[in-house]
């Protein structure tokens, strides 16, 4: 059957996405049996829609960090978002706030520094709107040229050839810094493609070379260099020498314990070094020795020919990646074999890795770390501790799946790039595995809060592998030396029973406390009410399921609520090179007047409902922003400000949000600028290139282009004060 858009099955899952980019974007992986769903050990997920009725939320006094970090980057990432063009009106204040003047002013009076806006409100508006006082411009969308004199772009005559020089489709990750010169750099990623709303009447089964080949062109990721005008705004300077387009035919190479190693040779690369092109690539971060990382997210949905595989072990391996498809949702495998894993096996293994980009140099190779581990990186962010020690923490972006660090051998040198993008090749891979501690009777699965008027425990760090500088690395799990765990993480993780997460997205430490965030964007198939009591028994799972065959969990301390349609954010206090630590809630997102939700303790009434977290940021007063992907209380998703100390904690007020069908990622707030990334505008099920369900950011009846969008004040004072 030809997939166009129309013939999509409904998405039961209760959130904003429609089928059409749960296809596109991550393989439907939400609408499948979770790869990790027959693990019997514990499982982190609904952190706790907790019913606290008018209780008030006692936090434990928690591990102290000791020092601050010396160099810090935390939310550095910059994402760009949909809005309109000058000539579409996009400069002009889209504004949607919530109260009355009189409350509302008063709000912004009492708010903490960075936090003083008038909240925008919920809405579904084919439109970037953002609070009064505010405007907004775009910087640039997909097909728009990277150099001076390139191809303008024309929707009914794309090119491969042409996309290669071509802002890529749906913009995700991204970030600015300053390159060596002083240029002003702006590096983004482009998760993924989504056919149907890119070619006119496209269809499966019949898709052309051509077309192939510019899917992968649109996926990877761009470096441009930009410069300020006078309101704020970045624009391109197409004529910069840095002005790159990373694709899925750029050369890569790996390094760490997995370079080389027999499960990544294929028939192209021998040698199992060199790799063919990077896809999928989600949120990830900007380091403090001048490169940027990537994180390898949903690869899976990219291959086919797995029906045809012999090996019954190297099929399980396949299903532990999620990969299972005859033919793949695009068709790849029809032109290209490497995407047909009846014919390269290994071809999955060079894929699923963090990516590091020297956006200074054009002509270097990207590096795909394997030291850090192979899964679905959601992004990798570092911090620094005071004595150098440098940490890499990243999620595994998947129903069930685990929270990573990795602590590096390695100190940074400043100045000394070849030295420092060594970094992420050498140190220790962990992954977490979290306690609570209250007795476990006492946790009966209704959000009713335990005696000591909290959800909270203890972490462990547990060591996975250790890469070596002489190359004699170190396995620490049972049964795998070190290159297997490299490559097969997600086995490493379950045999040391690490905690299972619901989908473990950004995951970042605040430059100003050190306390780590992470965002945990839903899973409603825990413990689903009225599926049998799926509770844990002697470590047994109650194996009660629905009716796709989605096993349901019972509750735990860090999942004390079934069905957590709306995400979480967690908050540690990690001893970061260490392998101890200590965590607690900061959000039960969902709607403030239900009983389940949290907000830190803050009053419930004030505060901006908010559902499915997904990027995080800090701004330079050390508030949390969180970008939301899926909504599932009925409205537009956004971008929304946190409090995260003090006695304001827990205030939620939302900044701006994205026009239809869109999806906001990873955001930057710097001084007088907000950028966010706004992908997959007006993807619907109903939705076709000749009847969109949206027309941004052109309007009229232009096709509708992910875009990067920024927001700056109207006097050009600073965002939020």
């Amino acid at each position: 059957m030809a997939l166009n858009g129309k013939n999509l099955l409904k998405n039961p899952f209760a959130t904003s996405r429609s089928s059409l980019t749960c296809t596109y974007k991550c393989g439907n992986a939400c609408n499948d049996d979770a790869p990790n769903e027959h693990s019997n050990h514990a499982y982190f997920g609904d952190v706790a829609k907790q019913a606290l009725d008018n209780r008030t939320f006692s936090r434990r006094s928690a591990l102290k960090v000791t020092g601050a970090a010396t160099v810090a980057f935390g939310g550095a990432s910059l994402l760009a978002a949909c809005s309109k063009d000058d000539t579409a009106g996009a400069t002009e204040s889209s504004t949607k706030a919530a109260g009355g003047e009189t409350e509302a002013k008063k709000a912004e009076g009492e708010a903490l520094e960075g936090m003083r806006f008038t909240p925008v409100e919920p809405n579904t508006d084919d439109a970037v709107v953002i609070p009064d006082g505010y405007e907004q411009n775009i910087m640039i969308r997909w097909g728009d040229p990277i150099h001076e004199g390139g191809p303008e772009f024309n929707f009914d005559k794309q090119t491969a050839e042409d996309q290669k020089v071509q802002f890529g489709f749906n913009n995700d990750f991204a970030g600015v810094m300053e390159g060596e010169d002083g240029t002003l750099l702006y590096v983004c990623s482009h998760e993924y493609t989504t056919e149907p709303m890119m070619f006119h009447d496209w269809d499966v089964e019949k898709t052309t070379e051509e077309q192939v080949n510019i899917g992968i062109a649109a996926h990877g990721h761009t470096v441009l260099a930009v410069e300020e005008d006078d309101k704020g705004f970045l624009k391109p300077i197409l004529s910069d020498k840095h002005n790159r387009r990373i694709t899925g035919f750029t050369e890569f190479t790996i390094d760490g314990p997995a370079a080389g190693h027999d499960l990544l040779k294929t028939t192209a690369d021998p040698e199992g070094t060199k790799i063919e092109g990077t896809f999928n690539n989600c949120s990830g971060g900007v380091t403090p020795w001048g490169t940027f990382l990537s994180g390898e997210e949903n690869v899976d949905q990219y291959f086919g020919g797995v029906d045809k595989l012999k090996d019954e072990e190297a099929k399980k391996k396949l299903a532990r990646y999620s990969l299972k498809n005859e033919t793949s949702d695009r068709g790849w495998e029809k032109f290209h074999d490497r995407f047909d894993v009846s014919k390269e096996v290994n071809e999955p293994n060079r894929f699923y890795w963090l990516v590091e980009i020297d956006p200074d140099d054009p002509a270097s190779v990207p590096v795909k770390h394997s030291a850090v581990g192979r899964y679905k990186h959601e992004a990798g962010q570092i911090y620094i501790t005071d004595d150098g020690t440098v940490v890499c923490y990243s999620g595994d972006d998947e129903r069930f799946e685990y929270i990573y660090k990795f602590v590096s051998s390695r100190k940074m040198k400043e100045g000394d790039k070849k030295h420092n993008m060594g970094i992420l090749s050498e140190g220790t891979l962990y992954v977490a595995k979290f306690e609570g501690n209250s007795p476990k009777d006492k946790i009966d699965g209704s959000g009713e809060l335990p005696e000591d008027g909290a959800f909270d425990g203890t972490i462990e760090w547990i060591p996975l592998m250790t890469a070596k500088a002489d190359g004699k690395h170190e396995s620490h799990v049972d049964g795998m030396d070190a290159a297997e765990v490299c490559v097969y993480t997600r086995l490493a993780a379950d045999k040391v029973e690490a905690t299972r997460m619901d989908r473990p997205e950004d995951v970042e430490a605040s430059p100003k406390t050190g306390k780590v965030y992470a965002a945990l964007t839903n899973n409603k198939y825990r413990g689903k009410a009225g599926a049998g009591d799926g509770k844990v028994q002697d470590n047994k799972v109650d194996k009660e399921t629905d009716g796709a065959g989605r096993p349901y969990e019972g509750p735990t301390e860090v999942a004390p609520v079934t069905e957590n349609k709306n995400g979480l954010v967690l908050e540690m206090e990690d001893d970061h090179a260490g392998t101890k630590g200590k965590w607690n809630l900061l959000l039960v997102c969902g709607d403030p007047k239900e009983a389940y939700s949290y907000f830190g303790g803050f009053d419930k009434e004030s505060v901006s409902p908010i559902s499915c977290p997904d990027n995080l940021a800090f701004d330079e007063y050390g508030n949390l922003w969180i970008s939301t992907d899926g909504n599932a209380l009925d409205s537009n998703d956004g971008l929304y400000a946190v409090a995260v100390e003090g006695e304001r904690r827990g205030e939620v007020k939302c900044f701006l949000t994205v026009p239809a069908g869109a999806e906001t990622c990873g955001p930057i707030v710097e001084g007088k600028r907000v950028m966010v990334n706004v992908q997959h505008p007006g993807e619907s099920d109903e939705a076709t290139t000749k009847d969109p369900s949206s027309n941004w950011p052109d309007g009229g009846d232009a096709q509708p282009r992910p875009s990067v969008v920024q927001v700056v004040r109207s006097g050009g004072e600073k965002i939020g004060v």
